[in-house]
């Protein structure tokens, strides 16, 4: 796949969506380093991540960080950032002696692929290919992590290393099935009948939010439900125009009206939100949700008042979901054998069967390390799409500024305000006006 626009242009074209994130990073400075692991203290490993010390990825890095400096006899100096904290000083140090030696760092070309694209994170291929990273990550997990010369995703080089994954699936309240006489769906067709059983009963299935993503990825995943892997590489990595009126889009955006027409889904959904989506399951006054795998953990905590379930989409072989965010190693860093080094580390059974036992997706982790039930489950469901090479991606990847176009057009179908066929429109125009560059 060529592209010929120049790193200006992207920079232009990129400007939007990374101003609050890298977009201060001035092309003109990126001097760069050697590549190698020399001029800095070799007995220190500077790491920047944004994960709460609670959280799966935090508790197995806590660890990570206890075996590299037993292993190594090097001292890790570790900031504790949020995640816009990070972004924004990336912009101010990535370029200068102050770089950390090692960060987490947001997948996609308009992140990890920008810093890529100008040179201000190392190729890291070498390492990839001495440690056998990638013999531990699925296709699908790859693509995140490889960029092309101009930052597009799916490239051949490799630029960082995810050690978790994500997923949407559907959540499932198993009590409300039950009293419903309804069962746990496998095929589409039962699922919509699960749908037609609520709404019988006065009950709206779907909990759902079209203020913020969740509408937009029950959109995604219904056009994935009616695609192949070509679509994805055409709608996320341009390898050809997509059909805003073809099939699989159509199928999605009628659908979605449909839903709305049936009280799949409420009629107030314009104005809800994530979190009141979220919430709305947990407290049991709806029984599905069609969502990510970053509730899982906050479920386990809360949605305690009944058994519930997360399982992949019925009946489609293409999920949204990727990699996590990436370990990627600045240019400037000086002590990048040490960053590999601990990245290894982080990938080992022992410590992915922390985040495994802990909520969160592991990459390569030994199956019989996860002792959680919940966990398991969790993980089973997860291997099942990366063995069908299923991760998709997201909707709004594709374009800067995609999400909130994506939001508003959504927002105009379920409120009646336009049709069908003008929302595919407008959502075309939007993205093809924002992938130009790039095809």
């Amino acid at each position: 796949m060529a592209h010929s626009f120049t790193r200006k242009t992207r920079t232009r074209l990129l400007g939007a969506a990374v101003a609050v994130t890298v977009g201060a990073l001035a092309l003109a400075g990126c001097s760069g380093g050697s590549g190698d692991a020399g001029g800095g203290d070799g007995d220190i490993l500077k790491l920047w991540h944004y994960e709460g010390a609670d959280s799966a990825m935090g508790k197995a890095w806590a660890e990570a960080i206890k075996v590299f400096e037993e292993e190594t006899g090097a001292t890790v100096e570790f900031e504790e950032k949020s995640f816009e904290q990070i972004q924004k000083t990336a912009s101010q140090v990535l370029d200068t002696d102050a770089a950390p030696d090692l960060m987490e760092f947001n997948k996609g070309n308009a992140t990890a692929g920008f810093l890529a694209s100008t040179g201000l994170i190392t190729d890291i291929s070498d390492a990839v290919d001495e440690y056998g990273w990638a013999d531990k990550l699925a296709p699908s997990l790859q693509t995140t992590a490889k960029y092309s010369e101009d930052g597009v995703m799916g490239g051949d080089t490799w630029y960082g290393v995810p050690n978790y994954g994500e997923f949407v699936g559907a959540y499932y309240n198993l009590d409300a099935f039950e009293a419903a006489g309804v069962e746990v769906p496998t095929t589409y067709e039962e699922f919509v009948a699960v749908l037609d059983a609520f709404v019988a009963k006065g009950i709206t299935p779907l909990s759902e939010a079209a203020a913020e993503y969740p509408l937009g990825q029950l959109w995604y995943q219904l056009a994935l439900s009616q695609a192949d892997r070509q679509f994805v590489d055409d709608y996320q990595l341009y390898e050809n125009p997509v059909d805003w009126q073809g099939d699989e889009i159509t199928y999605a955006t009628e659908t979605l009206q449909d839903y709305v027409d049936k009280g799949y889904i409420a009629s107030d959904v314009s104005s809800i939100k994530a979190d009141d989506a979220g919430v709305a399951f947990i407290n049991g006054s709806a029984p599905i949700f069609v969502s990510g795998s970053w509730w899982f953990g906050r479920f386990v905590a809360e949605a305690t008042g009944f058994d519930w379930s997360l399982q992949a989409f019925p009946e489609s072989e293409l999920s949204l979901g990727s990699s996590g965010n990436l370990w990627v190693v600045p240019e400037n860093a000086s002590n990048k054998e040490l960053a590999y080094e601990f990245i290894d580390i982080t990938m080992r059974p022992e410590i992915q069967a922390i985040i495994g036992n802990s909520g969160g997706l592991p990459v390569a982790a030994n199956p019989a390390d996860i002792t959680d039930e919940k966990s398991a489950e969790l993980i089973s469901t997860f291997n099942g799409i990366l063995d069908n090479d299923g991760l998709s991606f997201y909707p709004d990847w594709p374009a800067p500024g995609f999400y909130d176009v994506l939001v508003q057009e959504l927002q105009g179908l379920v409120t009646g305000v336009q049709d069908a066929e003008t929302t595919n429109a407008n959502l075309g125009e939007a993205y093809d006006e924002g992938t130009e560059e790039f095809r």
